[in-house]
């Protein structure tokens, strides 16, 4: 599955769970990671010094360690830590973080619940724009395989793991484990390692996540931690994506025209690749309906299957303003 251990530190004197942090060691930790083979910090805010020792807000205190990273890569010939934040979304990051990190979290610890998952996905509707290559909002360790097992003991259904997961790969966040893989379940083990949403979440050529194109329960941009928006979609080298969420607590029919999203061609007709079925499943001319059990999810590539077929109406597949050549409207 390409797993890697890598290196856990504090911005302050000591971690959230009370161990040594990194305060003043900066380079000194740095290079204990760097022996032990590690490559990657994920770096937590707990035990921070006063104001008035630091007189910075997170922005400085957290360029301590940036600094450090490049003085340890200069210092070494090696190249520099990926550095991932975790201060919990405090002082709108995604504006700061890709100055001086790759990855920052935008929300406090998660739950293994749906509520919790449901509640980061409505954040990250907000802030998905700051993705890219060397930025990533940090969603939070993945709580699949945690249902039944864990501190506190999760109790995600399969279709709550299924969209959990599709929801932080196809977003771009760091997809780091969070549960005992000795006793990983087949189903836990599935989810994890699928390789079609992996390779959106870790795409060579497209750094952007997808975006919210309709919220569906509720108007447009508006927060529910609840019902957060439904409709998504973006580019990737390997189609245009889509995911579409059914945050209600029963089986829904989900419906999106094509042209709602910014990827799509009008006038063209698209081929449909489930992944997580791993099936292709026909064309799309315009519109899509399905049904999705309680908080389920689709994860769909479409790519150009050549023209619309012929004679179509309205002529326009969405959007009004429709017209024809001598300036009529096309009645839409």
């Amino acid at each position: 599955m390409g797993i890697s251990a890598n290196a856990y530190g504090d911005n302050g004197y000591e971690t959230c769970a009370g161990y040594p942090g990194s305060y003043g060691h900066e380079v000194q930790d740095l290079l204990t990671w760097q022996d032990w083979g590690f490559n990657y910090l994920k770096y937590d805010n707990c035990y921070i010094p006063f104001d008035n020792i630091t007189q910075q807000n997170m922005y400085g205190r957290y360029q301590r360690m940036s600094n450090a990273i490049a003085e340890v890569s200069a210092m070494t010939g090696q190249p520099p830590f990926e550095f991932s934040l975790c201060e919990w979304g405090w002082e709108q990051v995604y504006l700061w973080g890709p100055r001086i990190a790759q990855a920052w979290r935008i929300n406090g610890d998660i739950k293994p619940w749906w509520s919790s998952i449901a509640s980061i996905i409505d954040q990250a509707s907000f802030s998905y724009f700051a993705n890219n290559f060397y930025s990533h909002n940090d969603m939070d360790i993945m709580e699949v395989g945690n249902t039944g097992q864990g501190n506190p003991v999760g109790n995600l259904t399969y279709d709550e793991a299924k969209s959990h997961f599709t929801a932080w790969a196809l977003l771009k966040s760091p997809l780091i484990i969070g549960t005992d893989l000795t006793n990983a379940t087949k189903e836990t083990i599935d989810i994890l390692g699928n390789k079609d949403l992996i390779k959106i979440n870790q795409d060579p050529n497209v750094g952007e996540s997808i975006a919210p194109f309709r919220w569906g329960v509720n108007p447009d941009f508006t927060s529910n931690a609840t019902h957060p928006a439904e409709y998504w979609s973006g580019n990737s080298s390997y189609g245009v994506v889509f995911m579409v969420l059914n945050t209600q607590d029963t089986e829904a029919q989900m419906f999106f025209n094509l042209t709602e999203s910014w990827a799509v061609q009008a006038g063209r007709q698209y081929s449909v690749y489930d992944m997580w079925s791993h099936t292709q499943n026909g064309t799309a001319v315009r519109n899509m309906t399905f049904t999705l059990p309680a908080h389920g999810v689709a994860a769909l590539l479409l790519n150009d299957a050549g023209e619309e077929p012929d004679g179509l109406f309205p002529y326009c597949g969405f959007f009004y303003q429709c017209a024809f050549p001598n300036g009529t409207y096309s009645t839409n």
